[in-house]
């Protein structure tokens, strides 16, 4: 954000406790001393109110980078999000562009309640005219935040709580990744294993426990959600033959879904076996850590779904 507000005066970042407090989570730190008010701005406990005054402002030709402390607070916002951010585009005939992007954690952060530990990926991707990031790492976040920033279309942009401390090499020199294209994280050859956000790490921790199993699994970051890029996931089967998913959505109209029906529709001749996923469980999260933990994707369940898929058991 640093670099893209020093680049562009037309950036700003608004959103609660961004600036005094440099952010709920630290991510806009010493911002407010560099760009000061006009440019950081703390906003009221309002997030369709704020998100209105950013969509305006993007409309008008600025390019607003709006916080939510949590998408699970952004449901306030949706009308803005959804019916006039994703919409203008095309009720203007192609003449109003909206430049802006709508960013903060989604998922669940632990013990958080029903609450606040919705992953929204696939409510987002559901609505044409918004373009959808989840991201999994620093690397990733750096380059996919500047293309969102630089795109012409409302981006959402899904971070999450318990990777804000997670750290990763990041080049100093300048680099942007193009949003749409899902990155292949780990190379392999007998099953694919795919997933975004925090739940890259279960896929990757299992890939490693595989391994010494002889298991060789491929592991692929979707990265974008929308538009999502099936493409790379389809090659990869083409070669693995199997194909387990892993994300923290709800299991019904969800990210896993959208893909599984590509793979299968493009990819059924290469499949050696039924396409499996793990989601969260179908029901609204519990406080009870122990709940949490039966509720959610772990690295236990991901390699028995992937010893599922290598010896064809249902």
């Amino acid at each position: 954000m640093n670099e893209e507000m020093r680049r562009d005066e037309r950036v700003f970042l608004m959103g609660e406790e961004v600036a005094e407090y440099n952010g709920a989570y630290k991510v806009s730190q010493g911002m407010l001393d560099e760009f000061g008010p006009k440019r950081v701005i703390d906003t009221p406990i309002s997030e369709l109110g704020f998100t209105g005054i950013a969509v305006g402002a993007a409309q008008r030709g600025l390019r607003p980078i709006v916080e939510f402390m949590t998408w699970n607070f952004a449901n306030l916002a949706i009308d803005q999000i959804m019916n006039t951010a994703s919409k203008m585009l095309a009720m203007s005939g192609g003449q109003i562009n909206c430049p802006i992007v709508f960013r903060g954690p989604s998922g669940s952060a632990g013990q958080l309640g029903a609450q606040h530990s919705t992953a929204y990926e696939s409510y987002y991707a559901n609505m044409a005219g918004l373009k959808v990031v989840s991201v999994s790492n620093p690397y990733d976040a750096k380059g996919l935040l500047k293309a969102a920033i630089r795109d012409n279309d409302p981006v959402v942009f899904m971070e999450s709580e318990v990777m804000y401390g997670d750290k990763g090499e990041v080049p100093q020199e300048e680099y942007i990744i193009p949003i749409g294209k899902s990155d292949v994280k780990r190379e392999g050859t007998d099953v694919t294993i795919v997933s975004y956000n925090k739940m890259m790490k279960i896929a990757l921790s299992a890939a490693a426990e595989l391994e010494k199993e002889n298991i060789s699994a491929e592991v692929i970051d979707l990265r974008t959600i929308r538009p999502l890029d099936w493409f790379t996931v389809l090659e990869s089967v083409k070669k693995t033959n199997r194909l387990v998913i892993v994300e923290e959505q709800w299991p019904v109209c969800s990210v896993s879904s959208e893909l599984a029906y590509h793979i299968q529709k493009e990819g059924f001749d290469y499949l050696d076996a039924p396409i499996r996923r793990l989601t969260s469980a179908d029901a609204p999260l519990h406080y009870a850590p122990n709940l949490v933990a039966a509720a959610t994707p772990d690295v236990p369940r991901t390699i028995k779904l992937v010893k599922d898929v290598m010896y064809l058991k249902k």
